[in-house]
């Protein structure tokens, strides 16, 4: 008898670490599907946009007069600064980011070529380093681009624009949005509910 109970003790020891076993690896593997499910739910989030905080925007009255004019001319003047909707040249802007330099090609009246852009559905982060010092400025450009980034580089265009009276402001056709400081998940929300909006665009199937 005594045997026996050593054996069942033994059994039943080895059981219980069994068990302790299972609730050790079933706790991890609950807390990695934890953590993959917030990721995948941060993921969708960021594709579908319309569960990203919704940033508050400024309304900008439509010109009513919003067609082509020469390059070269002064196609102006626009209901905001930055512009979001008005006359311009039938060329556009393409995306990507520009710097002061690249942005010197479009002059004298780059607006011309942006809101054509704006026209085809784009948004346009529109920015003034006027200042900040160079290395706030060199990280403002940065985070632009790594929002441009985040969603795909499609129809966005970063561009200098120096009458600004804050840091950073962004537009879609008759839509305006002004950051006193940058933040990165309203400025991906606002690409993500104004770019190509059917409802603000009049060309959003336009390249």
């Amino acid at each position: 008898m005594g045997t026996q109970s050593t054996k069942d003790r033994i059994r039943a020891r080895r059981k219980q670490e069994r068990v302790r076993g299972y609730l050790v690896w079933g706790g991890l593997a609950a807390a990695v599907l934890l953590v993959i499910g917030l990721l995948a739910l941060r993921a969708r989030q960021r594709s579908g946009g319309e569960e990203l905080p919704l940033p508050e925007v400024e309304p900008v009255p439509t010109a009513e007069v919003f067609s082509h004019v020469p390059e070269g001319t002064d196609p102006g003047p626009y209901n905001s600064d930055p512009p979001s909707s008005g006359r311009h040249y039938p060329t556009q802007a393409f995306a990507g980011f520009y710097d002061e330099e690249q942005a010197g090609s479009f002059d004298p009246f780059p607006a011309g070529y942006l809101l054509h852009s704006l026209e085809h559905g784009y948004v346009i982060f529109w920015y003034d380093c006027e200042g900040l010092t160079a290395g706030d400025c060199e990280d403002l450009k940065a985070d632009i681009q790594q929002v441009m980034g985040r969603v795909g580089n499609f129809k966005v265009i970063g561009f200098p624009w120096p009458s600004l009276e804050v840091p950073v402001a962004m537009t879609s056709w008759g839509r305006l949005l002004r950051f006193e400081q940058f933040d990165p998940d309203l400025a991906e929300a606002f690409v993500r509910n104004n770019r190509e909006n059917p409802e603000l665009a009049p060309e959003i199937r336009a390249p």
